[in-house]
């Protein structure tokens, strides 16, 4: 058997509504219910946005805060991954919840097109974000949409303000930014292992429709993955997703065919250096 395989499940996000599918959670209390489901079927990672009423985005700190304490209950181990997207604040705002102390967070180091808008990732704002992690225990997971963000991120590990080697995890298939385009997927692995040595783990996430064929290559390869209803909302063209914990049962049943077990949140928190829950 393979190296033991992380999956990341991306609960909520920032777009999805119950308009599109049912089952996208939206409050703390669904959340927590969807979550468990998926850390259930093998999920370790918890990629969490929070929203408000009207489910629009929030980076409300104490939602966040609400949400730590029901996944610590209910998922005891599984590594809580904050999102400081831009599109649930504003400036220092996308922080906000970082005094939180959860096990991860994602960190954008540039900018890139959206479907319809920039997503600015200005270096202040960065560099702010970084140390806001390094300050708190936060490990950050790199979300990199495009070949620049994985050479930023080596150059922050150079210049000391990203400990090294960082979690890299490449998002293919929005549109306007970098599509699923395997030549592009297999350079960004063997770049990750050229900058930061062969044994670094990364992970890599496809949206919409390549969500399952990301999950497929990112197994093969020997990275980990990431599924969820903030990227993808079908089983397939005409079926909707049911829930967080079927996309993660598909992802486990990829891990068998690859011959990788799914990762346990022993070996998840060992795998990314991570303190024990």
């Amino acid at each position: 058997m393979g190296q033991p395989c992380i999956i990341c499940v991306a609960i909520t996000g920032s777009l999805p509504r119950k308009a599109h599918n049912p089952a996208v959670p939206i409050n703390v209390a669904e959340q927590v219910e969807s979550t468990q489901a998926a850390f259930e079927a093998g999920a370790t990672i918890c990629h969490a946005h929070v929203r408000n009423p009207d489910e629009t985005p929030s980076a409300d700190p104490e939602a966040f805060a609400r949400l730590k304490e029901g996944l610590e209950t209910h998922c005891p181990g599984m590594i809580l991954q904050f999102s400081t997207g831009g599109r649930s604040g504003a400036g220092k705002s996308r922080g906000g919840m970082l005094p939180l102390r959860p096990d991860m967070a994602s960190l954008s180091v540039g900018s890139n097109n959206f479907p319809t808008r920039v997503y600015e990732n200005p270096p202040d704002l960065v560099a702010w974000l970084a140390a806001e992690m390094r300050t708190h225990g936060v490990k950050p997971e790199i979300e990199a949409f495009d070949l620049s963000h994985i050479l930023q991120a080596k150059r922050m590990v150079d210049e000391g303000t990203l400990d090294g080697p960082p979690y890299v995890q490449f998002v293919m298939g929005v549109k306007n930014a970098m599509p699923a385009d395997k030549a592009v997927f297999d350079f960004y692995v063997e770049t990750v292992a050229r900058l930061f040595g062969p044994d670094a783990p990364w992970c890599a996430a496809g949206i919409g429709r390549h969500q399952l064929e990301l999950n497929d290559w990112a197994i093969a390869a020997g990275g980990h993955a990431r599924t969820g209803l903030e990227d993808n909302l079908r089983l397939d063209r005409t079926t909707l997703a049911p829930s967080n914990a079927a996309l993660v049962a598909r992802t486990a049943e990829i891990c068998a065919q690859h011959e990788r077990p799914v990762a346990t949140v022993q070996e998840a928190r060992a795998i990314l250096g991570l303190r024990a829950a």
